[in-house]
């Protein structure tokens, strides 16, 4: 059984190979946006190809192995044979699918090009996505690839690489953009038109994106031989359970179509204002600043629980894993309340990071805005999705999906009636607002599936977290004003570097107040936090 401070080890590795990567994920990012641009064809027509691969992904295999996987694997341990057996015939069976369907999908990139793209999309621009889509497709395969092994080893407790090897993706992909700045030039504003980029620009571009991909899985293979697994390809399925885990899987994989739905619908609207205006490829930046802290802090910390709440859901501990999920909630969202904080204040100098004129600050800033309204019930929401896929229920996350994609279509239809220039903007906050009330949905849901939540308990935590918030977000904005980051030509938002600046100080004196606030309150999730931080610096 994992003790706590082995769940607090494993998530401050976790959690460092996270920032590693999402850090030089926002390199990348910006490095892109230099050399393409973040408004424009060339960066719209990318991002709707880059993102291709994901959404084929995510329905096929994605969620569908993280739900399974680690539950089965740490059951299959009880085998004879440790469960080398189980994990042979499991990976042959992801990978045999994982193969088929990137070539089939590779195949039909017009096709799957031209159901997520807006059907206002100029031909010249259509036929741009979906040349980048035959160079960015194949990353299905490996994204499997990626995800199958590095669940193998968080089953077998070795947490670190699978955060740590997304670095090498990071690496491989700014080598790229920067061999494409070198020899075909850079375009910061996006003034290229789709018929400026030629097939060597299209294949270095979006080949380097598939080989980082592609990078970052096969790495795992070595970490696999430091545990003693070797894989040995095995078609003889019958036997081992398999069948338990396609019947898990078929309602995630019922989940994931619903989600891709949604993410189509959102696609085929965005790209309506595709050209001087926030579209697909600010709506994909906006996303990626939004995912920074649910990276480094959620996800950290709910990878470690995830494996302990199997072991104990698999031991009929019900209490246990109640007390696991409440404990990762109100951990993670001491810090996810201040992170939210300091985005939606810095909202502005973030989106002057990455782009230039004041008005693209003001698109991509409200697109971040809107997003970050909803981090918190984001990430209360994956813990609670992780603890049914413990308990081996992965029917009721389909209900409460579908209550949650019925609510993101209906919202972003809506949002095609907006003028241009706010469509990103109302599709992130249907999306915002649809989270909430999603996750309100699943905590009664696993309140019915488990007895209690330990509700009160979670409920007075948050309490306490926004009421701690209050004060350094109102002297966050007034540092803000100060700055000059709501107006052209302000200090916040006239440079690259002067924006960061603005941001460090903003994020430290709202920092420094919440968690002086918080040990007014005597919060004791605040002592669970700083007391292993504070016995190491002893040391």
């Amino acid at each position: 059984m994992s003790k706590p401070s082995s769940i607090g080890r494993a998530s401050v590795f976790l959690a460092s190979g996270t920032i590693v990567s999402r850090v030089l994920g926002f390199i990348k990012v910006i490095v892109l946006a230099g050399a393409i641009g973040l408004v424009g064809a060339g960066a719209d027509t990318f991002a709707v190809a880059n993102q291709l691969p994901n959404q084929v992904y995510v329905i096929i295999a994605g969620g569908v192995l993280s739900a399974v996987l680690v539950p089965q694997i740490v059951r299959s341990a009880l085998h004879k044979d440790g469960g080398a057996g189980y994990i042979n015939k499991l990976m042959t069976v992801a990978l045999v699918i994982l193969g088929v369907t990137t070539v089939i999908a590779t195949l039909l990139a017009p096709a799957l090009t031209r159901l997520v793209a807006s059907p206002e999309l100029s031909e010249d621009k259509l036929s741009l996505a979906i040349a980048f889509a035959y160079w960015c497709l194949p990353q299905i395969f490996f994204y499997g690839l990626y995800t199958v092994l590095g669940e193998v080893l968080n089953a077998r407790k070795s947490f670190g690489p699978s955060t740590w090897v997304p670095v090498l993706n990071n690496v491989v992909s700014i080598a790229g953009i920067i061999v494409f700045v070198v020899l075909f030039g850079a375009d910061p504003d996006g003034l290229n038109g789709a018929t400026s980029y030629s097939p060597a620009m299209i294949a270095v571009l979006a080949g380097s994106a598939t080989l980082g991909v592609a990078v970052q899985a096969l790495a795992l293979f070595f970490f696999w031989k430091r545990i003693g697994l070797k894989y040995r390809p095995d078609f003889a399925w019958r036997g081992v359970g398999l069948g338990t885990a396609g019947k898990m899987a078929s309602w995630t994989f019922g989940m994931l179509i619903l989600t891709t739905i949604a993410g189509v619908v959102e696609t085929r609207i965005v790209t309506r204002a595709s050209g001087d205006d926030a579209s697909a490829a600010v709506l994909g930046t906006a996303w990626l600043i939004f995912m920074l802290p649910h990276s480094v802090i959620t996800v950290s910390v709910a990878t470690a629980y995830f494996t302990r709440m199997s072991e104990h859901a698999s031991l009929g501990k019900i209490s246990l894993v109640r007390d696991d999920a409440s404990s990762a909630i109100r951990g993670t969202s001491l810090l996810i309340v201040l992170a939210s904080a300091v985005i939606a204040v810095c909202a502005y100098p973030f989106a002057r990071v990455f782009v230039q004129s004041f008005n693209q600050v003001q698109s991509v800033g409200n697109v971040i805005l809107a997003y970050i309204l909803g981090l918190v019930a984001f990430c209360v929401l994956f813990v609670i999705q992780r603890t049914f896929y413990a308990l081996g229920d992965t029917k009721t996350p389909f209900y409460f999906t579908l209550f949650q994609v019925t609510l993101v279509i209906i919202g972003v239809i809506g949002c095609s009636f907006l003028p241009l220039e706010w469509i990103a903007a109302g599709i992130a906050l249907v999306v915002t607002i649809a989270g909430i009330a999603q996750a309100i949905l699943a905590a009664f849901l696993l309140r019915g599936r488990i007895g209690r939540i330990d509700g009160k308990r979670i409920l007075r935590s948050l309490t306490k977290y926004f009421a701690a918030a209050i004060i350094p977000v109102a002297l966050g904005i007034w540092l803000l004003i100060l700055l000059g980051g709501t107006v052209a030509g302000g200090f916040a938002v006239s440079g690259r570097l002067e924006a960061i600046a603005s941001m460090v100080i903003i994020g430290s004196v709202m920092a420094v107040l919440y968690f002086g606030l918080l040990v007014l309150m005597r919060t004791d999730e605040l002592k669970g936090f700083t007391g292993p931080l504070l016995a190491r610096i002893r040391r």
